[in-house]
């Protein structure tokens, strides 16, 4: 069953060519031959998964399937699942069973999907290369050619990428709060989707920035990732900020076609010392629209350099509040001390890893008095600013084109020591983050050294059905095939 896709497993069990208890057990073999190398799971609930794989075949033998009836996914483990550990990657919660479901995990299951798992990530999805998880770093199942040293999957959601290219899960959950799905999908090459804000429910997601913080799915495909997104989207009242639209039909806009489309492409994006390759990748991605009928047009997103210091000043306020409940009293690991003082000092030293406790100093300090004008409430305004710039340049084209991050994944002991220089990594997708807009990543080239490479593309609100046309076309061109060479050894 190797090489299979969420489209071509459904279709396969559609026409009981394979079993959705042998399609289940075929991806627990996998985990198990290879995720020793790649500590992807933090959990895996493969009982739970066996159990539910025998009433998935009963379900499609009765003619009742969901529409991802048996398929095999993998869930990020920042979603609280009932009665399967939750740990949000942090020592914090290292022990935490919830006693409720997510919304988009609920949406899941109602639609068939069996769960093999929780992902790793980076703790409290605080990060950019899925190294700052309590239960270990990720590695990407990709080689450099000639080269065996580990490379990150990217963050937060590298878990999740990793488990999909390698072929673990058909498809994962991730969410993005300032990149975290896209990057880690072009380190690992595989398709990623950040639908609008509000489009999926973030209750019952472990908060991060919840002004940010937004679930989405990883594939394969496009399509496998239009299939996620229709089940996974939708309105919840026991989410303040969702919003009531109904969801489309992903899979019916996929061969739509961008004839007619303006493709914006943002000149603020090309930024000083961009690898050669990244920038002709990009180039190949205008002719491939422009070839299928689109029109690229030059536009301007004047307040994009100032995206990530907005970021990280509005996202680590949001983390420094919605991190305060972990306590030990209220929520959390309790670690005794002398005092309460103590108690609180004691458990969130040993609680939290230091990339968290970073980002808290750091949100605690923006929002403290004498500090709030200067640092938060200027980074909101900033923020309405971006915001604008999309909203015009969006009257003027259908569609934006960028690269997705502006490197190849890079290996373990090349992290840079300064934190700073590892936030840059995100460059390319925050701005679309602060402005609350759907965006996406397919897996469009290699490298010289053979690792995938990614392409961006950013819509309109609630328009993701153009993302998918604009995205399948540029999928469909780039041809992208390529599998990670643990795959085949795995599989010999």
């Amino acid at each position: 069953m190797a090489g299979m896709t969420l489209a071509s497993a459904r279709k396969a069990l559609e026409a009981r060519k394979i079993s959705a208890v042998e399609l289940v057990e075929a991806h627990i073999g996998a985990v198990d031959s290879l995720d020793g190398q790649l500590n992807a799971f933090i959990t895996t609930s493969f009982d739970r998964a066996r159990a539910a794989a025998r009433a998935a075949d009963e379900r499609i033998a009765k003619g009742e399937a969901g529409l991802l009836e048996g398929l095999p996914l993998g869930i990020k483990d920042l979603f609280c699942t009932e009665g399967v550990r939750t740990t949000a990657a942090s020592n914090i919660l290292r022990d935490f069973v919830p006693p409720y479901e997510s919304t988009v995990t609920a949406n899941l299951l109602k639609q068939g999907a069996v769960f093999l798992g929780k992902l790793n990530l980076d703790e409290f999805a605080m990060g950019s290369t899925n190294l700052t998880s309590a239960f270990g770093g990720v590695t990407n199942p990709w080689r450099r050619e000639g080269s065996d040293a580990k490379l990150v999957p990217g963050g937060s959601s590298g878990g999740s990428a990793a488990a999909v290219a390698a072929g673990l899960v058909l498809g994962a959950t991730g969410t993005d709060t300032g990149g975290s799905i896209r990057q880690p999908a072009a380190y690992c090459g595989v398709a990623g989707v950040k639908p609008t804000y509000g489009r999926c429910s973030r209750f019952g997601v472990i908060a991060f920035a919840s002004s940010l913080d937004q679930a989405g799915p990883m594939a394969r495909t496009l399509e496998d990732c239009a299939l996620m997104l229709e089940a996974m989207a939708g309105f919840d009242p026991k989410d303040s900020t969702s919003v009531d639209r109904p969801v489309p039909r992903y899979t019916e806009a996929l061969e739509r076609g961008v004839r007619g489309l303006k493709v914006g492409i943002p000149k603020e994006y090309r930024v000083d010392g961009m690898p050669p390759e990244i920038d002709a990748l990009w180039e190949q991605g205008i002719a491939w629209l422009r070839e299928a009928g689109a029109e690229p047009v030059e536009v301007s997103l004047p307040h994009t350099k100032y995206g990530l210091p907005t970021y990280y000043i509005a996202a680590l306020a949001e983390a420094s509040s919605n991190l305060a409940r972990y306590d030990g009293v209220r929520f959390g690991a309790r670690v005794p001390g002398a005092s309460l003082d103590a108690l609180y000092e004691a458990t969130r030293r040993e609680g939290f890893g230091e990339e968290v406790r970073r980002r808290i100093l750091m949100g605690t300090y923006v929002l403290s008095s004498g500090y709030y004008d200067a640092y938060y409430l200027r980074a909101q305004k900033v923020r309405t600013r971006i915001q604008h710039d999309f909203l015009a340049a969006f009257e003027k084209v259908d569609v934006l084109l960028t690269p997705t991050a502006p490197s190849a994944a890079f290996a373990w002991d090349e992290k840079p020591d300064d934190p700073v220089q590892v936030y840059l990594n995100d460059v390319f997708t925050v701005p679309a983050s602060l402005a609350g807009a759907p965006a996406l990543s397919l897996p469009a080239g290699l490298d010289r050294q053979g690792l995938p490479l990614g392409l961006q593309l950013i819509g309109r609100y609630f328009d993701e059905e153009t993302l998918f046309a604009a995205g399948r076309v540029m999928e469909k061109a780039a041809g992208f095939t390529h599998r990670p060479a643990i795959v085949a050894e795995g599989l010999a």
